[in-house]
């Protein structure tokens, strides 16, 4: 019995002095490996309170999507015993520059990641209408998801028209992503009331139809392009003759596409491609 209790002491020894002889190091996370970038997420902080006569009051937040191709900015507010519909104008800025605005609710390019200042003109209702106020309201966001890659780009060899003239614009699209297929809609579209005319050879384009049925009238301003190839490595290419009457027009362009998610309805992307000014 003796030389089994000494034969266990010195087995528990050997462990706990085995325990002891380990580094912390070998604790400790290893400094190569980088932590996961932050996934795309909403952030919001309190902007301030709007106040009204007969003691309307109004606490709005903004909030700032971040992590994906769009920064979505959203202003809700919280009335006293009814829901709140918020409308207005944003603006973002980062070191004192302005790097996105537009409408509330609304999205703009995601600039990345940074510490933003965003101001708010707030339009604030309730329902039933008991408090209708405006005002501005400011809060501090730090957005730390990275800028997602890019998986499409759109170039143009120009970037001027002039009155009086017609001009051959040639524009590439490129698929940067083993993402997604080789499916995207490419626009153009000028000024309507200018009278520019925007027309192509190419077979994968149209002028909008518009109208009710059996109109035939095509919309010469715009054009839409149905783009079926796009892969790494084969980028497309699209030339289009624009025709500038007396008065200037710019032509804007953009390309939606197709993301995989399966059968989920809202999937794909919007992106903004070169706008061609005229002098």
């Amino acid at each position: 019995m003796r030389t089994r209790l000494t034969t266990l002491r010195t087995l528990l020894g050997v462990a706990v002095l085995a325990l002891a002889l380990v580094s912390p190091a070998s604790a400790r996370p290893n400094p190569a490996q980088a932590p996961a970038a932050d996934a795309p997420a909403t952030l919001c902080a309190p902007a301030g309170t709007l106040h009204g006569p007969g003691g309307q009051r109004a606490s709005v937040s903004l909030c700032a999507g971040s992590g994906t191709p769009t920064m979505a900015v959203s202003a809700p507010a919280t009335c006293r015993r009814s829901a709140c519909l918020t409308s207005g104008t944003w603006t973002a800025r980062r070191d004192g520059t302005t790097v996105a605005s537009g409408p509330l609710p609304g999205s703009q390019a995601y600039p990345g990641p940074g510490t933003y200042d965003i101001e708010a003109d707030v339009r604030v209702r309730s329902a039933p209408a008991d408090v209708d106020l405006h005002g501005t309201v400011r809060a501090t966001l730090t957005l730390t998801a990275p800028k997602p890659d890019p998986t499409h780009s759109v170039t143009v060899d120009r970037s001027t028209l002039r009155s009086d003239s017609v001009t051959t614009l040639t524009y590439t699209v490129t698929r940067d992503s083993d993402r997604g297929d080789g499916s995207a809609r490419f626009g153009l579209i000028g000024e309507e009331a200018s009278g520019v005319e925007l027309t192509t050879a190419d077979a994968r384009c149209v002028n909008p139809l518009t109208g009710r049925h059996p109109s035939k009238t095509r919309q010469l301003y715009a054009l839409d392009c149905a783009l079926t190839d796009l892969q790494p490595g084969n980028p497309a290419t699209v030339v289009v003759r624009v025709a500038v009457k007396g008065t200037c027009s710019t032509v804007v362009s953009k390309l939606g596409y197709w993301m995989p998610q399966g059968q989920a309805v809202y999937t794909g992307g919007m992106l903004v491609g070169p706008t061609i000014g005229c002098g």
